[in-house]
């Protein structure tokens, strides 16, 4: 296998790998969306009064954007790294791109970790 081929076979893959990450946090935000809902419903079968709040609606839908972020910024890196691979050349990630992806992983952790603090 020539090296083009495989330069285009990685770029694919990372592509994909983008493309899995996006909708994991789709799935994701889905899921802390309908969090309150299920909360909901077992109060009402347990009889205890659970707390209303907004909370997991946005944090679900802010997820769910970030997924779509993801997805676009995938489909933009993957289309760089093609015309450079075409090229002769590599396109490399911008330094502002892996910090605001380590950025925002992180802030979704201390997020998610102080909303199940609160909860519990």
């Amino acid at each position: 296998m020539d090296g083009r081929m495989r330069d285009d076979l990685a770029n694919e893959r990372t592509f994909l790998a983008y493309v899995r990450t996006a909708l994991a946090f789709i799935a994701f935000g889905f899921v802390i969306a309908r969090f309150s809902l299920f909360a909901r419903e077992i109060s009402v079968v347990a009889h205890v009064t659970v707390p209303t709040t907004h909370l997991s609606s946005t944090l679900g839908t802010a997820m769910a954007f970030v997924g779509v972020i993801v997805g676009l910024y995938g489909s933009s890196r993957y289309l760089r790294a093609k015309a450079a691979i075409a090229a002769g050349g590599t396109a490399t990630m911008p330094l502002w791109a892996a910090v605001a992806g380590g950025l925002v992983v992180a802030a979704t952790g201390i997020i998610v970790a102080t909303v199940l603090y609160i909860v519990h």
